[in-house]
């Protein structure tokens, strides 16, 4: 079980360090332009988020969802049902155009090239991967993760032990000069949930619905927003120590990362990179699959020609997008966690109940006590089929 608990912890992470993220700009905008207060709003975010992953994992796992339309319906109103799925649309167009801009902004601070020549490499990159085998390209970019979250560690280290800093006062006046365009650190850290959620919720209730424990699920979402936390925070204060240096970068991880080592640097520019393909790939593909559900053909028609709309969008800026468009998909997600919260606390008997009898059916099918396997089939949200073939395979 505790194997099941990490690996579902894991891939929540994996779902939402992405570019964004790792570029530093994020938490620049949503906790460092606030000062110390921002500190508090990490704090909050932490919260929230590690209740949230239990929630949506769980539900996921309950409802054996394999994509967030069943979860969306059986939760919600349909009014509600698409108000959710177009956030979720909306989200992934804004967040795919955003990459662009940041793959742009990436390539011009790390070697100088205009921004809209690493913009249009990484157009024709997603372009061209619209005829390969996606998810054997994303898994492969998704490697990168790990090495991200061990430069951000040694960007950490680095930042505490060897670089000169002010006093905490000349720190906080350097932090508030990068300011926000967010109105306050408590809405700020609510909102970069939301934001986070509306761009991984898709995947995260599919990891759930892959296990076939609510409990697992939901104890491997809680340790997943918990390991998700630790990563702002250290990344919050990492960015605040350097602020006087890298207030005004448009990705402040990457030019901590070159003053450690100029090789390092490079590495890192590569990396972040290939994380922004990974998201930009990821997020016009779902949301192409999406409006072409129905027509199936039109896939590609989808898939281009947002591509195209994107890259024009891109020219806003990198800085400018994250502090404007962000913001507005973390209102959206706001009515997420809210209709999130109310379902899970409304089923929670059930959930629990349900959980209990999986655990059962386990056991019951392993002892081969076919009455009792099937009275508890009969009390379980699920059918027959689905409970046969989760406990066959062992999840």
């Amino acid at each position: 079980m505790l194997g099941q608990i990490l690996r579902v912890a894991l891939a929540f992470v994996g779902v939402i360090v992405g570019a964004g993220f790792a570029s530093g700009q994020e938490i620049m905008q949503y906790f460092v332009g606030f000062g110390l207060n921002g500190m508090w709003g990490v704090a909050i975010a932490a919260v929230v988020m590690s209740v949230m992953a239990l929630i949506i994992l769980q539900l996921g796992s309950y409802f054996r969802a394999t994509e967030h339309g069943r979860v969306f319906d059986r939760i919600a109103n349909p009014t509600f049902s698409r108000l959710l799925d177009l956030g979720v649309l909306i989200t992934l167009f804004s967040t795919g155009f955003v990459m662009f801009a940041g793959a742009g902004s990436n390539l011009n601070q790390q070697w100088g090239w205009p921004v809209w020549v690493g913009a249009l490499i990484m157009v024709a990159l997603v372009l061209a991967a619209g005829f390969l085998d996606v998810d054997k390209v994303t898994t492969v970019i998704g490697a990168i993760t790990p090495f991200i979250i061990v430069f951000i560690t040694v960007a950490c280290l680095y930042v505490i032990f060897f670089v000169d800093r002010g006093p905490v006062d000349e720190l906080n006046a350097a932090a508030l000069e990068v300011g926000s365009t967010m109105p306050h650190w408590s809405v700020a850290a609510v909102n970069y949930v939301g934001f986070n959620l509306m761009v991984a919720v898709s995947m995260a209730i599919v990891i759930g619905g892959s296990m076939f424990s609510p409990q697992v699920a939901g104890r491997g979402g809680l340790l997943g927003g918990l390991l998700l936390s630790a990563l702002i925070a250290v990344s919050a204060v990492t960015l605040f120590l350097a602020v006087e240096t890298v207030g005004d970068d448009e990705l402040p991880m990457l030019t901590l990362i070159n003053d450690v080592h100029p090789a390092l640097g490079q590495v890192m520019a590569i990396a972040v990179y290939g994380m922004i393909f990974n998201t930009a790939l990821g997020m016009f593909y779902a949301f192409a699959k999406r409006l072409s559900v129905n027509r199936p053909e039109r896939f590609r028609l989808w898939y281009f020609g947002s591509v195209g709309v994107g890259f024009l969008l891109s020219f806003f800026g990198f800085r400018n997008l994250v502090g404007y468009v962000y913001p507005i998909l973390g209102y959206i997600g706001l009515l997420l966690i809210a209709i999130m919260l109310v379902a899970w606390v409304r089923e929670r008997s059930r959930i629990a109940a349900e959980s209990d009898r999986r655990l059962r059916l386990r056991d019951l099918w392993l002892a081969g006590r076919e009455d009792e396997f099937m009275a508890e089939v009969d009390a379980s949200n699920l059918d027959e089929t689905q409970i046969r073939t989760a406990v066959r395979d062992g999840r």
